[in-house]
């Protein structure tokens, strides 16, 4: 029996809960291998013969491929894992986030340095005001 998940209808937002962790294991699998360096420098030589190892949907496949990070978070990738993948870009977890907002990274930066995000437009749908 599913669970109620008021939570659902967070315009922009996808929540990583036990559903999400089910339906994205081997692509956070995939990601924590990242952290070794044999492993990185196989995968960046050849990224789709690498992600063809692990039992991946094609579109998690697609989304590492383009870097569709806020794809990935639909998939079930959970940010901290495929935070792996940022640094195997090179490239800090800061600029992947700024990346993800449509942000440039000085703009991100300072977005959160000032306090976050307006919770404007970020409640339930069907939540009052």
């Amino acid at each position: 029996m599913a669970l109620d998940k008021p939570y659902k209808d967070i315009p922009g937002t996808t929540i990583f809960d036990s559903d999400q962790a089910r339906l994205g294991y081997h692509v956070n699998q995939f990601c924590m291998t990242l952290m070794k360096p044999e492993n990185r420098e196989r995968f960046l030589e050849n990224e789709r013969a690498y992600l063809d190892e692990w039992p991946m949907s094609e579109a998690q496949k697609r989304a590492v491929l383009d870097r569709d990070y806020n794809a990935l978070l639909k998939l079930g990738a959970n940010v901290y894992y495929f935070g792996k993948l940022f640094f195997t870009d090179k490239i800090s977890f800061e600029k992947g986030a700024s990346l993800m907002a449509g942000m440039s990274q000085d703009d991100y930066r300072e977005m959160m340095v000032s306090g976050g995000r307006s919770p404007d437009g970020n409640r339930f749908i069907g939540e009052k005001s």
